[in-house]
């Protein structure tokens, strides 16, 4: 079992609050992604869960257990950190048995969830290698292997893969979301990469300065976002907000509409503007069109095949019935 409530949970250093009191459920078995601008708290919170930071005031529970006071051993949970935090003298096969020799596990029993998280992780050839003798995917997977073999009741990710290059960064990720599918325990993923929270989430936590600003599915944070933070923060590129006449004509202080839902032509549309820089990926080409008067940079999302080139006027019509409104508050109108 692997649910997780924080009740009323606070953490203050000296004189500054970096958590006010937040409540928060994580359910048995739920990959729950916490995302933020950097120094928005999501390390910190986590870093709570484990034990590793002592509360301020209120209440974590594990299972139904209070929590809050016990030693980062005594919760059954197993974290995952940016750094591989590996014994370089050691063999992969001795890295991931340590935490079970630590905790006196029999060897027989050692060996049994080592060749079982070995294989889970495409590690099992790799066993009598040392880390340096490894790709940093390789070792990132050696740090989830010693985690896996504790068999804790969630595990907890800060940052995992921000050491490891473009490519990597993909494959890892697959990874880590077909072991979730694999062992189906609860999994709490720390980044400050929105389009990791998109994919691999089956629940996001969207955290500003210590507060919970939107907690629901990928979809829901992307077609309904609470409020203006959260529709600039989740998706990319990120939306489009302006305000001025466009917005007071749909009753809004500001309206947002993201790139994708924004037709180009070369001939006629609702505003108009000058193509500035146009990233070509292939299939899609996203365009920062300037001189529109709603925005310094009207981002568009077009076709790959569109032939207009920096400096061309480009003219723009949104989809009316993708509007996001705000209140003057930031709110969803």
């Amino acid at each position: 079992m692997g649910r997780i409530t924080l009740d009323k949970v606070t953490k203050s250093f000296g004189e500054v609050n970096v958590i006010p009191p937040l409540d928060l459920t994580i359910n048995d078995g739920e990959f729950v992604v916490f995302v933020g601008p950097s120094g928005c708290g999501k390390s910190t919170l986590l870093r709570l869960i484990a034990g590793l930071e002592d509360v301020t005031s209120g209440q974590i529970r594990i299972d139904g257990k209070d929590a809050t006071q016990q030693a980062p051993a005594q919760r059954g949970l197993a974290m995952v950190f940016q750094s591989y935090a590996l014994y370089p003298h050691m063999s992969v096969r001795k890295n991931i048995a340590f935490p079970m020799k630590m905790a006196g596990v029999p060897e027989d029993e050692q060996k049994r969830r080592i060749d079982s998280a070995a294989a889970a992780l495409n590690l099992t050839d790799y066993l009598d290698r040392r880390p340096g003798q490894l790709s940093g995917g390789q070792r990132q997977r050696v740090a989830i292997g010693r985690a896996i073999v504790r068999e804790p009741s969630a595990f907890l990710f800060d940052e995992p893969l921000s050491n490891l290059d473009a490519a990597l960064r993909v494959g890892m990720r697959l990874e880590i979301m077909e072991l979730h599918k694999r062992l189906a325990t609860t999994m709490i993923y720390v980044t400050h990469d929105q389009v990791e929270a998109m994919t691999m989430a089956d629940k996001i936590v969207v955290l500003r300065a210590g507060n919970i600003e939107q907690v629901g599915s990928p979809l829901e944070l992307y077609h309904t976002p609470r409020n203006e933070f959260v529709a600039g923060f989740i998706g990319s590129p990120k939306m489009n907000i302006f305000g001025g006449n466009p917005a007071q004509q749909h009753g809004a202080t500001k309206i947002g509409i993201r790139p994708e839902h924004i037709a180009a032509s070369t001939e006629t549309g609702t505003w108009s503007g000058v193509v500035g820089v146009a990233e070509h990926l292939g299939s899609d080409t996203f365009l920062h069109v300037h001189e529109t008067g709603l925005a310094e940079t009207v981002t568009v999302r077009v076709d790959g095949e569109l032939p207009v080139r920096h400096g061309d006027r480009i003219f723009l019509s949104p989809d009316e019935s993708k509007l996001h409104r705000f209140s003057e508050q930031g709110l969803r109108a």
